[in-house]
């Protein structure tokens, strides 16, 4: 008899994940990333989480769910203000396997439950896609300077159905 896959499961963000999540945003960033941004761009964007303890408060001020496989981290996405997705990553080796948009919808949903109407994120360019799929719109383009390097994304923005929203008829 076949032995069933783990199922992938979500939780709250824990103090003690924050190390694991930083390797995973470094490894996403390095190993998915290559075929938009330079390998400087790529350092400049890692850096942002050599800072364990600023990594993790910024985490910690935001709706930040974990996404885990036999209870390891595997993937992680946190949402910022009611509206707002700040962070989506998945470790590479999982990548391509459903953890991306179960975050995704996890933070979709609990932002249509605040009373949103719509949700947005600053897509990198290799994300632009995987959002497009999920019927968000691109609104604008934008560059960010990151340690000294320019990094382009995208503002796109996804409706919310009025189903998703507490108190409203559907």
């Amino acid at each position: 008899m076949a032995q069933a896959l783990p199922k992938p499961a979500l939780r709250p963000l824990l103090p003690a994940d924050v190390p694991v999540l930083a390797a995973i945003f470094a490894a996403a960033i390095t190993d998915l990333t290559g075929d938009d941004y330079s390998e400087a761009q790529q350092e400049a964007w890692v850096s942002v989480a050599e800072d364990e303890a600023a990594f993790g408060k910024r985490l910690a001020g935001q709706l930040t769910l974990v996404a885990t496989l036999q209870n390891s981290p595997v993937g992680f996405a946190s949402l910022k203000g009611a509206d707002h997705i700040d962070m989506l990553y998945v470790h590479p080796g999982v990548a391509g396997q459903g953890i991306g948009a179960m975050l995704c919808d996890a933070l979709e949903r609990l932002a249509g439950a605040r009373g949103t109407k719509s949700i947005s994120v600053d897509a990198s360019d290799n994300a632009v896609e995987f959002f497009t799929k999920r019927d968000y719109v691109a609104q604008q383009r934008n560059s960010v300077t990151v340690n000294g390097e320019w990094l382009a994304n995208t503002t796109m923005q996804k409706a919310l159905p009025s189903s998703a929203r507490p108190g409203i008829p559907t």
